[in-house]
């Protein structure tokens, strides 16, 4: 009865269309009135909730890919996926998922990627002859890697809803093959549709230009080896790659590049912040949710009925898969990471699978959703 007020108070106000992060935080001052819990305990989660450290790297992140997507570095890495692989058949398509792994590894969200690369590079896909649908589909299908390669702000999410247990640092390392090889079977996949449907080729590009969008693109390049290398030498956290990559974003955008005035700053600081409000209320009271469900005891009484399903521990996995795949489809990816992680997750330790790879299940079946 307790999982049934709670989850049930939740879905009925999704669907009346109140927004997510409210809906969390209303079912969750209904669980606590049902079981008779203090409000000021559940104010407590609630701060508790985006008291940590580790969030710091949100906002650095998704500054810095603001800083990139409007300063032209997203434009400069798009020219040196051109001089990569534009010249052959479809080759429009393979500069489109080229240019969106190469963002993806600097900003760390889809959203950004499809954003940048997609309004650089769907009409001019359209222009040269493609389908509006295909390079719409090309564009959204390159951005899914976004979620896996660091630094992927979901990763930051699901080690935040798995109470800190799993590493950031190890998620983004275990995201980094998964992602290129991605958006090495999308490029494959664009090659046979390309040669299927006659696409056309790009033109290639003289050698003294080449060299030149080689060389303005090689400061966003940088911001990759920065992030990823500082990580993996330990020279600084997950966290502070954050800030790294912002200070990194403003000097290359603002002093290399000198595409963006300062008078757009604080409007772009201003877009930012909106967007992490919303981000860090919903993290508050995904926090306040999954106390209230933790006291219900739901994710042992969840766990419990996966494990009498059967005790093949494929057949679980395959079965929170397609699960996963279809919450993905129906709600943001976003509140699904906070709110399924503490159900899931002593479901596939169960079952001896490793959070970290679980990790990455979830961020690609939700993504792909």
């Amino acid at each position: 009865m307790d999982a049934l007020i709670l989850l049930g108070s939740f879905i009925a106000l999704i669907l009346i269309g109140m927004p997510v992060a409210y809906a969390l935080g209303l079912s969750a001052l209904i669980g606590a009135w049902w079981i008779d819990i203090p409000f000021q305990a559940l104010m407590i989660q609630v701060a508790g909730g985006v008291n940590k450290f580790s969030l710091m790297a949100i906002p650095f992140f998704v500054l810095a890919g603001a800083i990139m997507a409007e300063g032209g570095m997203s434009r400069r890495l798009v020219a040196f996926a051109g001089v990569l692989v534009g010249f052959v058949r479809g080759g429009l398509s393979l500069v489109n998922i080229m240019a969106s792994t190469f963002f993806g590894a600097i900003s760390g969200s889809s959203v950004a990627d499809t954003a940048s690369v997609g309004s650089v590079l769907i009409p001019e896909m359209e222009r040269r002859g493609y389908p509006r649908e295909f390079a719409t589909a090309v564009t959204i299908s390159g951005s899914v890697q976004a979620l896996l390669t660091p630094p992927s702000h979901n990763s930051v999410l699901y080690s935040l809803a798995a109470g800190g247990t799993v590493s950031i640092a190890s998620l983004f390392m275990a995201g980094v093959v998964p992602g290129l090889l991605m958006s090495a079977c999308l490029m494959v996949l664009c090659l046979i549709f390309a040669k299927k449907r006659n696409y056309p080729k790009g033109e290639v590009i003289p050698l003294k230009q080449a060299l030149k969008i080689c060389a303005d693109a090689l400061w966003g390049l940088m911001a990759m080896v920065i992030i990823l290398g500082g990580i993996l030498s330990g020279i600084f956290t997950a966290t502070e790659s954050a800030a790294i990559a912002v200070l990194w974003a403003f000097f290359v955008t603002m002093f290399i590049y000198r595409d963006y005035k300062w008078s757009e700053l604080p409007k772009l600081m201003h877009r930012t912040v909106r967007t992490i409000s919303i981000v860090m209320i919903l993290i508050a009271f995904a926090a306040s949710f999954g106390y209230i469900m933790t006291l219900m005891q739901i994710p042992a009484k969840i766990t419990t009925l996966f494990l009498t399903l059967s005790d093949n521990r494929y057949v679980i996995l395959m079965c929170i898969n397609a699960m996963l795949l279809l919450l993905g489809t129906v709600m943001d990816m976003a509140p699904l990471i906070l709110i399924l992680t503490p159900i899931l997750l002593p479901v596939v330790l169960g079952i001896g699978v490793d959070p970290v790879h679980f990790g990455m299940i979830m961020l690609v079946n939700l993504g792909i959703g």
